[in-house]
This record gives C-alpha cells, sequence and structure tokens, in this order.
C-alpha cells in the first residue's frame, strides 16, 4: 500500500491515462488476429481439401414435376375426359449420383414396395448387380482389362448376364426394377417408381424409413378417366402412359421442350392437338444436394393444372348419333357383306361447330363392329350423285347455264368407244324429259350433268362422237367443287384429315370427266361432304369445323372455370356468286325431297318437320370384282332457315336399300329433341 501510493505520489497528476489504455486494447486485438492467423491457416492445410469437397459437391437448384392435365367438358359442361388420382411412388434423382448410391436405396426401397417386374431385361439386372462395388470388383477379375471404360463394363455386363443373375431371387429381381428406374431418370427429374395400385402398407413403411432412402418420396400421379363413356374416344386421343414413355417420332422435340421421357403427352386427336393448352405447367422446387444427393426439398411452385378444352359435342346427342350408327352398320351389314362400316357428321352450317361425328367399322371376315368416328375425318369414299349440287353451281360460274336459261333433255349418252352412260331412270331413252337445273337435281339425272361437263370442257356433243375434249376439263370441275369443300381438308380442329382422292387425269382417262360430273370418280371424306352442304346451305361461306367451342380455366374447387378463349368461326373462303346461283341449287335439294316429280329421290324424308333439304346418292363401286354400290346424303334443316346440317354414308352396299335416309330420319329426331331450342 505504500509502494502504491509511493508511485501515485510521483505521478503528474495533468498527464493523461488515454494512451497508456489505447496500447493494451491495440495489444489484445493484436492477439485476437494473431489467433484467427492461426485458426485459418490450420484449416486451410488441415482441413482445406474436404471443405473444398463439400462445397463442390454441394448445389442448389431447381426440379420440376408434372402437373394434373386439363379436362375436357361437352358443350353442356359433362366431364368427357377428367384425370383419377393416385398415390405414387416417386424418386427425384440428385446430381450426379453414383450407381453404388441407387443400389442401396434400391436394396432398401424393395424392402417396402413391390413393383411389376415384367419388362426386366437381363441388362437392367446385370446392371444392378454392377452397382454394388464388392460385385464388380469380383466380376472384374474374371474379365479382360480394357484402357476403354465401356469396353470394359461391357465385358462385366456379359459375364454377368451369362453366370450371374440367372438364380436371382424375387426380391433383387424386385429391387433391380426400382433400380431401372431410378437410374433410367435424368438428374433432377422425378419418375414414377410405383403410380397405381400402392397399398396402404407400403405408404407406412416408406414413410417411416423414406430418411433413410434420399429422393424417395410419396406423391401423386394421374390417369385419364372417361365418366361419361366412350362413343367419342376415338376422337377424343389418347396419352401416353408412364410404361411407354414420350412417343418415340417426337421424343427429341420434346426433351428439348423440357418433359421428361415417362411424363404422359397427348399422343393422338384432341389430346394431341391441344397439348400446350392441355398439359398444364409444372411445378418448380428448389432442391438441395451433397454429394449428388438429395439433401433437402423446397417447393417453390405448385405448379398449375392444364388448362380445359369446352366442345360444341353435346355427350347426349353424340352418344345417340353413334348408338344409331352402331346399330344400323350391323343391322344393314347382315345383308350386305361387303359393308366396311358407316359414317355421319352433324355441324352448324353457320358456324362450323359440329354437334356429332359418328362412325363404325365392320371387319368384312367376323362381322364384328366397333367405334370408329374418326372415320368421318380418314375414310375416303366415291360419293356418287350428292355432289351434283357442286357440279350445277361449277355450270353456273363458268355461264354455260343461267338461273333463267338451263333447261336440257335428259338423255343416254352415246360417244365413241365407250359404253352408253345414263341417269338412272333413263337407260334405254325412253323417259327422255326436259329438265331445268334444279328439276335435274330433283330427279338426280347425270345425263344432265354430263352435258353441262361436255359444255365447260368445250365440247359439242353429237351421239357416236368420239369425246375430244381437253383434260383441262378435270382441273375445272375439281376447282368448282373445292370452293365447297370436296377434295380438299376441310381445316377441322384434328390431325390426321385426309385429302380425298382423285382419280387419273390423263388423255386416256378423258372419259372420266363425265364420270366426275356425277360424283363416279374421285373419292371424299364424309367431313367434306358435310361441309360441302353446310356452304351451300348458308349462302358460300366455307366454314372450318371445328370440335372444340372454347378453352377454360379451372376453379379452386377443380370445377371448370371461365373462358379464356373462344374459338370463332374460320371462313376459308367465300363463293361470291349472285344469291340467284344459290336460290337455283338450294331450290334443287328442296324438290329433292317435296318436289312433284315421280323420280324425286328423297322422297322418304318429306314426312320430317321442320321441313328439310336434301341430296342423296348412289355411287357404283366395286368389292374386288363383285359390284357394289356406295349410298350416301347430304342434308340440311330447316329448309328456310339452316341450323343443321349433315352428312351420312353407307359404302360396300350390295343390295340396295334406304339405309342412307333411314339413318337421317333417326339423327333428325335426336337432334330436335336436344337442339329443339
Amino acid at each position: 500500500m505504500k509502494l502504491f501510493k509511493k508511485i501515485s505520489a510521483n505521478r503528474d497528476p495533468n498527464k493523461s491515462h488515454i494512451p497508456f489504455r489505447l496500447n493494451f486494447l491495440f495489444f489484445i486485438v493484436f492477439l485476437l488476429f494473431a489467433a484467427l492467423i492461426g485458426q485459418l491457416a490450420y484449416l486451410q492445410v488441415d482441413y482445406g481439401q474436404k471443405f473444398a469437397t463439400e462445397v463442390n459437391s454441394a448445389n442448389n437448384t431447381t426440379a420440376t414435376a408434372s402437373v394434373q392435365r386439363g379436362s375436357v367438358y361437352d358443350s353442356t359442361g359433362r366431364v368427357l375426359v377428367g384425370n383419377k388420382s393416385h398415390q405414387a411412388i416417386q424418386y427425384t434423382k440428385g446430381l450426379n449420383v453414383a450407381a453404388d448410391k441407387m443400389y442401396t436405396i434400391a436394396t432398401k426401397l424393395g424392402q417396402y414396395l413391390t413393383i411389376s417386374t415384367s419388362s426386366l431385361t437381363d441388362r437392367n439386372r446385370a446392371d444392378y448387380y454392377l452397382a454394388n462395388k464388392t460385385n464388380l470388383k469380383a466380376v472384374a477379375k474374371h474379365v479382360k482389362n480394357s484402357t476403354d471404360s465401356d469396353v470394359l463394363y461391357d465385358r462385366e455386363v456379359k459375364y454377368t448376364e451369362q453366370n450371374l443373375i440367372k438364380s436371382m431371387t424375387s426380391s433383387e429381381k424386385n429391387a433391380a426394377a426400382i433400380y431401372a428406374k431410378m437410374s433410367g431418370a435424368y438428374s433432377l427429374s422425378t419418375v414414377n417408381l410405383k403410380s397405381t395400385g400402392v397399398s396402404n402398407t407400403e405408404l407406412a413403411e416408406i414413410g417411416e424409413h423414406q430418411s433413410e432412402m434420399p429422393g424417395v418420396k410419396v406423391g401423386t400421379s394421374w390417369t385419364r378417366s372417361y365418366p361419361n363413356g366412350t362413343s367419342l374416344s376415338s376422337v377424343l386421343g389418347t396419352v401416353t402412359t408412364e410404361k411407354q414413355g414420350l412417343p418415340s417420332d417426337d421424343v427429341k422435340t420434346l426433351l428439348a421442350e423440357g418433359y421428361s421421357r415417362d411424363d404422359s403427352v397427348g399422343q393422338s386427336q384432341l389430346e394431341k392437338q391441344y397439348e400446350n393448352v392441355l398439359k398444364g405447367t409444372k411445378s418448380q422446387t428448389e432442391v438441395k444436394t451433397q454429394d449428388g444427393l438429395i439433401q433437402k426439398e423446397i417447393k417453390k411452385y405448385g405448379g398449375q393444372k392444364g388448362d380445359n378444352l369446352s366442345l360444341t359435342i353435346n355427350s347426349k346427342f353424340q352418344k345417340a348419333v353413334q348408338s344409331i350408327m352402331m346399330s344400323q352398320t350391323k343391322s344393314v351389314g347382315g345383308s350386305n357383306p361387303y359393308l366396311p362400316g358407316a359414317y355421319a357428321v352433324v355441324l352448324n352450317p353457320q358456324t362450323g361447330a359440329i354437334y356429332a361425328l359418328a362412325g363404325a367399322s365392320r371387319d368384312l371376315s367376323t362381322g364384328k363392329v366397333t367405334e370408329n368416328a374418326l372415320g368421318t375425318i380418314n375414310q375416303t369414299f366415291v360419293m356418287g350423285s350428292v355432289v351434283k349440287g357442286a357440279t350445277v353451281m361449277g355450270a353456273l360460274q363458268s355461264g354455260v347455264i343461267t338461273p333463267t336459261s338451263s333447261t336440257m333433255t335428259d338423255t343416254p349418252i352415246k360417244l365413241a368407244g365407250t359404253a352408253t352412260k345414263s341417269s338412272w331412270f333413263n337407260k334405254s331413252g325412253s323417259a327422255s324429259i326436259p329438265l331445268t337445273a334444279s328439276e335435274a337435281m330433283e330427279v338426280s339425272s347425270n345425263s344432265y350433268m354430263m352435258q353441262l361437263a361436255m359444255k365447260e370442257g368445250n365440247f359439242n356433243y353429237a351421239s357416236g362422237r368420239g369425246l375430244t375434249m381437253s383434260t383441262s376439263v378435270f382441273s375445272k370441275l375439281r376447282g368448282y367443287f373445292n370452293e365447297f369443300g370436296l377434295g380438299v381438308k376441310t381445316g377441322i380442329d384434328l390431325p390426321g384429315e385426309a385429302t380425298g382422292f382423285q382419280g387419273d387425269s390423263s388423255r386416256k382417262s378423258i372419259g372420266k370427266a363425265l364420270d366426275l360430273s356425277f360424283g363416279n370418280y374421285d373419292a371424299y371424306t364424309t367431313i367434306q361432304v358435310a361441309q360441302y352442304i353446310a356452304t351451300m346451305a348458308n349462302g358460300g361461306r366455307r366454314i372450318a369445323p371445328h370440335i372444340v367451342s372454347s378453352i377454360t380455366g379451372t376453379n379452386a374447387d377443380g370445377s371448370q372455370g371461365k373462358v379464356q378463349t373462344n374459338v370463332t368461326p374460320r371462313v376459308l373462303n367465300t363463293v361470291d356468286v349472285p344469291s340467284s346461283y344459290f336460290d337455283v341449287v338450294q331450290k334443287g335439294y328442296y324438290l329433292v325431297v317435296h318436289g312433284t316429280s315421280a323420280y324425286k329421290t328423297g322422297a322418304d324424308l318429306a314426312s320430317l318437320s321442320p321441313q328439310v333439304a336434301a341430296k342423296s346418292g348412289t355411287a357404283e363401286t366395286f368389292h374386288g370384282s363383285t359390284s357394289t354400290e356406295t349410298l350416301s346424303l347430304a342434308t340440311y334443316a330447316p329448309y328456310n332457315n339452316p341450323k343443321v346440317a349433315m352428312a351420312i354414308v353407307f359404302p360396300g352396299i350390295s343390295s340396295g336399300g334406304v339405309a342412307n335416309t333411314t339413318t337421317a330420319k333417326l339423327i333428325y329426331k335426336e337432334f330436335w329433341k336436344y337442339y329443339s331450342k
């Protein structure tokens, strides 16, 4: 104490103590920095490589997963195509995950999950066996070494296939099948290891041990469902299954667009045509990986279900029409062994909206009848006299007749070197009668149409004279037909539409131009005949038929949401002629049904209300060397204010009949039941 007092007594009371304190503080800071530098040096020397490896092996990236496809609704809001959900066991593959790690996961998972091994190959089993490092080292001793790793592995696989996998147990095969699916996935893509039929026991056990199997999780998968039947299944199309994978023809394109190999994708008809609408937006998950294995997943975006399609079709009316076509095909086929099927198209002539696409195929050897609505757009037939309205319209446009001057006499056509061609009611010439253009349609005069074609080809007909007109008459006649949709694609919003078939147009076939004029040469689809009669009914607007009316969203409860896009009528071309030309042709359609001639061909439809207009057709065809006929019909109603147009065809008829008009009456009855308002 005395010493302390002495020191204090010797201090200058005016001198500051701050420098001493600062020096002491600086000394402490120096010691801390020295300790920090020492620790950094220690970590860098002893653990630097380890930390660098961990940093390099860690990664944060985004994985995507599929969502529900959009649904398809009919015009009344009924679900035609929906989704059925299933609990699924899924695997998200990490970045550059090693084979032995996947082997461990697959083997572990195989204790709790059983999947199908029906498609398991020897290569799959060998890959699984060799993914075990111990097995790989043992096999390597038995094969010739190579500096090329691929060559070496191929040798190891071959040895394994020949010697080691034949005695695999069922549990090992199960694990191998799981491994095959896991190893086949792309990095950070999610695959379904089992998408349907997952049992409660499997769910419970996998959930309990999920932390032991990085990347394995319980998720949801979907398959297409058809709650209102399959009467339109061929038109709705299909999607690929997980087992099928992406369509081989489009796989590169689809992968580039972000699809995974086992994604469901539309592979035909509406499902394919509207894939971009129906597929939805994939979910996005931030994935944190370490050493290639997934450590943590954080969902950033739940994805969005695909948008929905609302169709122009009332499913109940479609079902009724399809039922009619099936039963009529069975009935008519009983006495017509060469009938390959029958087809009908019903549409709105003012908008192109399709009310029904219905068809049936008939196996000629067994008589079995199956649904084939797509036959309306991809099957072509020589249709016969239904096209005569287009022939008359072409003659009016070319000026060889006029609305007030069109009378010619029906008479058999006799040309040098060919058999006589005549109308059905005047084969001998005893019923030669003068006809206007409308009356020629009423009685379905072949002679009248041939005379029009010869006039358009600048040929002056005389009995027994050789037919010397130019082959340009083919393109002239077809050009007029094309204006109404005959012989060209209709523009329907479905893939796979046929163009039709054109017969030979060379000099040697010049006589066939006369057959073309009355519908007995070129072949057309049923949808083309429907577009043709609709264009005639609406006054010259050729409108693309469409089966989709709108694209809609989805409400929070999963029901159909608001309209996002409406499909508006698409006019492909307009037949720009005086209305008097259409008066001539439309009068002809009316007389076919309601005329006074004894030779009118549509009297069977006269009792229908409201009144209909129509043109029937009977084309001469062959099944091999056997003579057959195609019965067709083009019709619309009401006559004075067309709301519906229809085309029907029964090819391969061998015993005549009225299947075309009988079917039309049945369909009209159903139509007014559903569309009377």
